[in-house]
């Protein structure tokens, strides 16, 4: 297996693949391929990473500029997606491992929504004063880089809907 940035040509097999990925969760919204592509259509996409098997889009992360409260420099990491018929089979946490390794060497930390038991694999965990707005706190965490508390709201960018962040 090859984790791999995004190339040119990519785009619809990331969007299936997310689209599919995303239906087997309960808080699927069907939009997330969207997401995908709001962003890479802005030129948001801070890492835009795939993984690839015998020429196949197994999996797909994104990771994007957030701020959390007056703190620019986070990424925030998702969707983080990979086909049903291949989970439990590391892809994730590939892909995981490269985003994070990526994203420290410029970035304050990463931030996600997500669940708590599959993340904190990653050392992500909640923080007392980060919050998104609609979100129960127990999903919405972080991995600080530099050992700071992120405090404050999660701001990111339009495509994902949840607030008015630029």
């Amino acid at each position: 297996m090859l984790i791999r940035d995004e190339l040119a040509g990519d785009g619809p097999a990331i969007s299936q693949l997310v689209t599919e990925a995303m239906l087997m969760l309960a808080q699927s919204t069907g939009t997330e391929a969207g997401i995908v592509e709001k962003l890479r259509a802005d030129d948001a996409l801070a890492l835009s990473l795939v993984a690839e098997d015998d020429g196949v889009i197994v999996g797909y992360l994104a990771a994007s500029a957030a701020t959390i409260g007056t703190e620019d420099g986070w990424g925030l990491i998702g969707p983080l997606a990979v086909l049903p018929s291949r989970h439990r089979q590391r892809i994730g946490t590939a892909l995981m491992a490269e985003a994070i390794g990526r994203l420290r060497a410029n970035s304050r930390g990463a931030v996600l929504v997500g669940d708590p038991g599959y993340y904190s694999r990653f050392k992500f965990r909640t923080f007392p004063s980060l919050r998104l707005a609609g979100v129960p706190p127990q999903f919405v965490q972080a991995l600080p880089f530099d050992g700071t508390e992120p405090r404050g709201e999660l701001i990111h960018h339009p495509a994902f809907g949840l607030n008015q962040a630029g």
